[in-house]
């Protein structure tokens, strides 16, 4: 499981005295921790009956799940550095670089640009897009639809906003 991997990397980072390492795998831990909690509450107020145990067992993220966590994480990162270099702050841009790095090796094998955009173009061909903006005139319509019927192929292989991008390209 991949909670476990980040769990024993985290220990390996300690071990070995890699402060910043185990400083953003204790942060990925951390809200990993935070969405199982949630879960588990909800969990307890839908099925008030069901033993610590069981709520525990309930509220477990799967991998997708911590995938979807960590490229959050990641999205994150990324939102900061562009700010952080806006505010010419290149120094602390470098360091959220080095966290994504980090972060990464925990998402699967992320796709290249030919794989994603013959990806897309299925997509687009299968949902019948012509252009960007459907016929009452809304754009958001179609890229929903095409992103609706890519994210179970490519849920963690790419990032969204590179998607919406190429989306937008072709159409």
């Amino acid at each position: 499981m991949l909670k476990q991997q980040i769990q024993n990397d985290s220990n390996e980072f300690l071990k070995s005295k890699n402060q910043f390492s185990l400083g953003v795998l204790r942060m990925a831990l951390s809200t990993i921790n935070v969405k199982e909690k949630e879960k588990r509450y909800k969990a307890s107020k839908e099925n008030p009956g069901l033993n610590e145990e069981d709520l525990v067992k309930k509220s477990e993220l799967s991998d997708d799940q911590i995938i979807d966590v960590i490229s959050s994480e990641i999205k994150k990162r990324k939102d900061a550095i562009s700010l952080y270099q806006k505010g010419n702050r290149q120094e602390l841009a470098d360091q959220e670089k080095k966290e994504i790095e980090i972060l990464q090796k925990y998402l699967p094998q992320q796709l290249s640009n030919d794989e994603l955009i013959k990806l897309i173009k299925e997509a687009i061909d299968t949902t019948g897009a012509k252009e960007l903006k459907d016929p009452s005139g809304r754009s958001g319509q179609v890229i929903g639809k095409i992103m609706a019927e890519l994210m179970p192929k490519v849920k963690g292989k790419a990032d969204n906003s590179e998607i919406s991008k190429i989306i937008k390209e072709l159409l």
